[in-house]
C-alpha cells in the first residue's frame, strides 16, 4: 500500500463531527482515502493480468468530483446513460476508456453514444439488429445473460433467466445471424450477473460461460466480468474473496488467451467496491420517542435522502458520534418522511439524546444517486476529503432549486 502514502489517512470521529458543526445536516462525506485504496487493491489482487481494466460503475456515485478523482487514479468508467457518458467526458475520461451498457433504451440514445465515440455493449436483439443496419462499421460489445442467479436479493440479481437484461446465451445463433445479416463487427463479450455476491461460485460459473462464448468470436479485444464484489456492513460481515477469485479468474484467463492465440483486455466494473465504504451519513437527532414497545430515534432525513435500507432492506451501520461511550440501549432509527421511513430496526447504539449526530456507514454508492425530493424536501449537501482537507463538492438544496424548473400558469 506504498501508493496510498502520498494521501492522508481515513477520517475519524472527531473530524466527522467538526465537519457536521461546518456544513450542517444531513450531509453525506466520502473519504478519498478509501477509494483509492480500494482501486489499489483491486489492481493489485489481478497484478498478473497485464491488460487488466478498471471501469468505475458510476451509476454508485456520479459526483463529478468522484469521477475526476478515479479518472486521475487510471481507471476508465461504465456508464449506463447518456447523461453518465457525458458526465464521463466532462470529468476528463477518454472516450475510449468509457464503456455505455445501456438497458431499454431507444435507438436514438444509442446513436448519440456513437456521436460521442465511446465503447457500447447492446444487450437485446432488436437494438443489435436496427444499430447493425446503421453502423455496420461501428464495433459493439455484446451483453450476454447467463442465467444465474446470483446478488444479495432478487432485487439486486441481474443475470438470471427472467431477467430484462442481457442475451440469453441461448440466443447466440440468432445474434450470429443478425451479424452475418448487417455486417457489424463484435468486440467484446460483457456479464454481469448481480450485486453483493459474496459467493464466487457465482462468478466461476459466469467466468465458464463467457469464455466459451468469446472463443466463438475471433475478433474481440475484451472481455467484461461486470462486477458485483460484496462489501462488509458491519463487523465480521462476509464480503467477495478477491484473492481467491483473481486467483482463479488469472488461471482461466491466461489459458483462454493461449487458447484463443491474441492479447485480449480483461475488464471489470466495480461501483459499490471502490465507493461504497468512502461515505459517512451524518444525520442529526430531532427527537426520542418512547411507545409501548419502542424507542425511535427520529432523525432529520429519510429514505428520500438514504433510500436502501427501504428499498433493498440493506443493513447500514449506525453510531452515535456524539456519544460513542454512551451505555448501549436498543433503538429504532427513523426518518421525517411521511411514510414507513426506517434506517434500521432495534438496533443497539450508545445512549441517543435530542441533537446528538448519528453516522451511518457505507454511504459512498447507491445513496445520495438515489435520493429525491419526495415530501418537498431538499437534498443534502456532499463533501470530500482529499488530501486531509474538506471540499465542499454539492450544495445543499433550496427552495429555489425545487421551482426551478416549475412553470406557473395562471389558475
Amino acid at each position: 500500500m506504498k501508493e496510498l502514502e502520498k494521501i492522508s489517512r481515513p477520517v475519524y470521529r472527531e473530524q466527522l463531527i467538526q465537519l457536521s458543526n461546518k456544513y450542517g445536516t444531513p450531509l453525506y462525506i466520502y473519504d478519498s482515502y478509501q477509494i483509492k485504496k480500494q482501486y489499489i487493491k483491486m489492481k493489485n489482487a489481478f497484478s498478473c493480468i497485464k491488460n487488466l481494466i478498471i471501469n468505475y460503475a458510476c451509476k454508485a456515485n456520479t459526483n463529478l468530483n468522484i469521477l475526476k478523482f478515479l479518472q486521475k487514479l487510471g481507471s476508465g468508467l461504465d456508464t449506463v446513460s447518456i447523461q453518465e457518458v457525458e458526465l464521463g467526458l466532462k470529468a476528463g475520461f477518454h472516450p475510449k476508456k468509457i464503456i455505455f451498457t445501456p438497458n431499454c433504451v431507444s435507438i436514438k440514445e444509442i446513436k448519440k453514444a456513437v456521436d460521442f465515440g465511446v465503447r457500447i455493449n447492446l444487450d437485446n436483439l432488436s437494438i443489435l439488429e436496427q444499430f447493425g443496419e446503421d453502423f455496420s462499421d461501428y464495433s459493439v460489445g455484446i451483453r450476454i445473460n447467463p442465467h444465474i442467479m446470483a446478488g444479495g436479493n432478487s432485487k439486486i440479481s441481474v443475470g438470471h433467466i427472467d431477467s430484462k437484461f442481457g442475451i440469453s446465451h441461448y440466443q447466440i445463433p440468432h445474434m450470429k445471424r443478425i451479424l452475418n445479416n448487417t455486417g457489424l463487427k463484435i468486440e467484446g463479450i460483457h456479464m454481469h450477473t448481480g450485486s453483493d455476491i459474496s459467493d464466487i461460485k457465482s462468478f466461476l460459473e459466469g467466468a465458464n460461460i463467457l469464455f466459451k462464448i468469446a472463443m466463438d468470436f475471433p475478433d474481440i479485444d475484451y472481455i467484461d466480468f461486470g462486477s458485483g464484489f460484496k462489501v462488509p456492513y458491519k463487523k465480521n460481515d462476509i464480503k467477495t474473496d478477491l484473492i481467491s477469485l483473481s486467483n482463479f479468474i488469472t488461471e482461466k484467463f491466461q489459458s483462454f488467451c493461449k487458447d484463443y492465440g491474441s492479447k485480449v483486455s480483461l475488464i471489470f466494473e466495480p461501483g459499490k467496491f471502490l465507493v461504497s465504504e468512502s461515505g459517512y451519513f451524518l444525520v442529526n437527532v430531532n427527537v426520542i420517542k418512547h411507545t409501548t414497545s419502542t424507542v425511535f430515534a427520529g432523525v432529520d432525513s429519510g429514505f428520500n435522502h438514504f433510500l436502501r435500507p427501504m428499498f433493498y432492506d440493506a443493513y447500514h451501520c449506525i453510531e452515535n458520534i456524539s456519544n460513542p461511550n454512551g451505555r448501549l440501549r436498543f433503538y429504532t432509527v427513523v426518518g421525517y418522511i411521511c411514510e414507513s421511513d426506517t434506517f434500521g430496526f432495534n438496533r443497539k447504539i450508545a445512549e441517543i439524546r435530542e441533537g446528538d449526530i448519528l453516522c451511518i456507514k457505507n454511504a459512498g454508492a447507491y445513496c445520495f444517486s438515489m435520493s429525491s425530493n419526495y415530501n418537498s424536501r431538499y437534498r443534502p449537501s456532499e463533501v470530500m476529503i482529499l488530501n486531509g482537507k474538506d471540499f465542499m463538492i454539492r450544495k445543499r438544496e433550496t427552495m429555489q432549486d425545487l421551482l426551478r424548473n416549475i412553470i406557473e400558469i395562471q389558475i
